[in-house]
């Protein structure tokens, strides 16, 4: 799979289930871009890579659900991934590639990666 990096991807999960008056199923989108901490000394296609301890700390898409979500009691919060490379070690943590589960809107809803940073490099490790 596609490793992350700060180029671009999207995390996505769905649905991200929060209350309205009838609580209404959201798509929950994290841009890679925004993601924050970064290896930014380990280089991807000339931008910063991600690992584990990288996470994103704003989620879009489920902003009119303003009462938050049924179980983070939350909208617009961070994302961050839980599964990776763990064979593959930037600064210490795991590297994180495209099909990385992820927690959404702080763990109201699981996701993964479905748009890559990137197409060069792959990360093949179990």
């Amino acid at each position: 799979m596609f490793a992350n990096c700060q180029l671009m991807g999207m995390d996505m999960a769905f649905p991200d289930v929060c209350k309205t008056p009838v609580p209404i199923p959201y798509p929950n989108m994290a841009l890679g871009p925004m993601a924050v901490p970064n290896a930014w000394n380990i280089l991807f296609m000339a931008m910063p890579a991600h690992n584990m301890a990288t996470t994103t700390p704003i989620t879009l898409g489920d902003q009119p659900g303003v009462l938050g979500g049924v179980v983070s009691q939350t909208f617009m919060q961070q994302s961050r991934h839980v599964t990776g490379a763990f064979t593959v070690l930037l600064k210490g943590t795991p590297a994180t590639r495209v099909t990385s589960i992820t927690v959404q809107n702080r763990c109201n809803m699981v996701g993964m990666r479905i748009v890559p940073s990137q197409f060069k490099v792959l990360m093949l490790a179990p």
